[in-house]
């Protein structure tokens, strides 16, 4: 952790970025001699400025469950994760969600060459809801269609590469050209369905049509629908139920993995978790809803 913290062998604080540190031996803390404002304490620790501060549950656990969430395929629930560390469920869960928003891409560069799109419904079976639950349908029938009452999920994957996604409140030509310019490198080649929301593209656009066939040579989104069934195998066989409110975190966490398939290690996929845990904090206020900014969902 001190190397990845500080690979060039300098310790400094992460308050100030003093380099005038000092290690008290008793408290186990380092001590900065620099100058802080008031109400920021001179001691730190690993954690200080990372997803774990104020964390009492030591890094002797929080270690094993960053392993745990960015090596397995199909993701881990906070019950075993609680079993496995002898910690409730109630901080296993917050845990997982913090290690997700630490597994979050930000800055990344855009994706290129050969991009597949698509949308996807998260949600229950209508079948499987109670009467009084079913989203009512709008159609002629008056029967609900597939998509209705569930969380849209639009994806863009580079063909051989990396994924992101994203929860979206419609899948119409606006939102889904918005999401491309700001994540599609300019010159790529953009492989979708049939769906209309993509007739008005800036990109280069070939369309395999699923009414008559799923593959014509290189042109189909194969690519883009195994990372929906890896996404929701992990959804429904071990998250069970997730929230609307909550859905972008897990889909942060499988786009991680997929995207850190190829040429790593499960020891690469960990450090680079750990890489990415500096000056980011998700408090519990925070994670239910009662804190910060508000979500559509």
């Amino acid at each position: 952790m001190v190397e990845l913290r500080w690979p060039n062998g300098v310790i400094t604080c992460p308050r100030c970025g003093s380099e005038k540190i000092g290690w008290l031996e008793k408290a186990r803390v380092w001590k900065c001699y620099g100058k802080h404002e008031a109400g920021k304490g001179q001691t730190f620790t690993l954690k200080t400025g990372t997803i774990f501060e104020e964390s009492p549950i030591p890094l002797e656990k929080w270690l094993p469950a960053a392993w745990l969430i960015s090596n397995c395929k199909n993701g881990i629930s906070s019950y075993e994760l609680a079993r496995a560390l002898g910690v409730t469920q109630k901080s296993a869960w917050h845990m997982l969600h913090r290690l997700r928003y630490a597994m979050k891409e930000s800055g990344s560069e855009p994706l290129s060459g050969v991009v597949e799109m698509d949308e996807t419904f998260v949600g229950g079976k209508i079948g499987n809801m109670h009467k009084g639950k079913r989203p009512k349908g709008n159609g002629l029938s008056g029967k609900p269609r597939g998509g209705e009452g569930k969380t849209i999920v639009v994806g863009m994957v580079e063909r051989g590469g990396r994924v992101k996604a994203e929860v979206v409140q419609a899948r119409t030509h606006e939102v889904l050209c918005k999401l491309q310019n700001e994540n599609i490198a300019a010159g790529s080649l953009l492989v979708t369905d049939e769906w209309k929301g993509y007739n008005q593209t800036q990109f280069e656009r070939v369309v395999i049509n699923h009414a008559e066939q799923y593959v014509n040579g290189m042109i189909h989104t194969n690519g883009i629908e195994n990372f929906w069934s890896l996404l929701k195998r992990g959804l429904g066989g071990t998250y069970i139920s997730v929230e609307p409110f909550h859905l972008f975190r897990y889909i942060d966490e499988q786009a991680f993995r997929y995207s850190n398939r190829k040429d790593m290690n499960d020891g690469a996929r960990f450090v680079k978790v750990l890489s990415q845990i500096i000056g980011k904090r998700l408090t519990y206020a925070e994670l239910t809803g009662k804190t910060g900014p508000e979500r559509s969902f």
